[in-house]
């Protein structure tokens, strides 16, 4: 009888920033609620938020919770794996080795198409080898939003559940200075990153989901400005990846407060906007200090620390806000989002 009675985990929905091998947090952090029992309603990402999505409801398709931790780890273990020789300079962190920063060099000069004219990607036969993409189209389970950007118009492109494919995510993960542009429906797509990191509205718009969980691999704090040439460069492209978020996120916080306001009557979207609880895992101190190139070093050691860092920040969210899930946000949107406020940022010493 008491079963009967019990409340079901509410379900949750998941934003998951893209990232490079930063990723790998976001992997510890899926790792450890999934450990602990989280119930996901939904998920939405870019780039590497999008293959973390995508890899975890694969898993959960094949063997449940324990079937998605495995997943992630052997995507991440075979991104390593797959790695190209002399790329990086073991350390901590490991660094861009001399390929690495030839290759690099070489982008300013010359596109993808000659760089690589035959358009080798080893992470297409990564994502054919680790997800059954018909069977994920046509089995039931949480939501999917992949993010990818169409090259032509600058337009979000989002791909949904049923659209799923490995062109999608490879699309939602290129780099135009890097990779070739992924060709869909005869539009050419590039990083999703650049138009949503990832895309907010249609967990609201298309879920039954409230509790709403944000995990940002950018900062989310104001960084010192840099004054060097390099430093700018990585700065403008921090900003460029993050501007969409961002904009968004503050636009539903600032929508909430106008229709928390509203006593007497509410619309449609207004009573959505008012259900949703605020949730937040970011990476600022995890991931501030270390140089933008680790981005670029999948090396194996290096994911296996930053996913550590995931779990030990998942663990303690999850101690200090498991039981606001399904009554109330942990996170103050609006102080995040909004206007001029400092953000709040979940650290040990909150």
């Amino acid at each position: 009888m008491q079963a009967l009675f019990q409340r079901a985990a509410p379900g949750v929905s998941l934003a998951l920033q893209g990232g490079g091998a930063h990723g790998a947090f976001t992997w510890g952090v899926l790792d450890a609620l999934l450990e602990r029992g989280l119930v996901v309603a939904a998920l939405s990402g870019a780039s590497a938020g999008a293959m973390n999505a995508v890899l975890l409801a694969e898993g959960l398709r094949r063997g449940g919770a324990d079937g998605a931790r495995a997943a992630l780890h052997d995507f991440w273990h075979a991104v390593a794996e797959g790695m190209p020789p002399l790329w990086h300079v073991p350390g901590d962190p490991p660094r861009l080795g001399p390929a690495g920063r030839a290759l690099l060099a070489w982008t300013h000069w010359l596109a993808p198409s000659q760089l690589n004219p035959l358009d080798l990607n080893p992470l297409r036969d990564l994502l054919a080898s680790s997800v059954d993409f018909d069977a994920l189209r046509a089995s039931a389970g949480p939501a999917l939003f992949v993010a990818a950007t169409e090259a032509e118009s600058g337009r979000l492109r989002l791909f949904r559940r049923h659209e799923l494919s490995a062109d999608a995510l490879l699309a939602s993960a290129c780099l135009p200075t890097i990779a070739r542009a992924v060709s869909i429906d005869g539009r050419a797509h590039w990083d999703g990153a650049f138009s949503a990191n990832p895309a907010l509205a249609p967990l609201l718009r298309e879920t039954g989901a409230d509790d709403l969980l944000l995990v940002t691999l950018s900062p989310l704090a104001p960084v010192t400005v840099p004054d060097d040439a390099p430093g700018i460069a990585t700065r403008v492209l921090d900003i460029a990846f993050n501007a969409a978020f961002l904009r968004e996120a503050r636009w539903l916080a600032e929508l909430q407060a106008d229709a928390l306001q509203r006593r007497w009557w509410r619309g449609g979207l207004e009573r959505r906007l008012a259900r949703l609880r605020w949730h937040l895992i970011d990476a600022d101190d995890a991931l501030s200090a270390l140089p933008a190139e680790t981005r670029l070093v999948p090396e194996w050691e290096f994911l296996q620390r930053l996913r550590d860092l995931g779990r030990e920040r998942a663990a303690h969210w999850w101690d200090r806000h498991a039981a606001a899930l399904g009554h109330h946000s942990s996170v103050d949107a609006l102080a995040v989002f909004g206007a001029a406020a400092p953000p709040l940022r979940n650290r040990p010493a909150d």
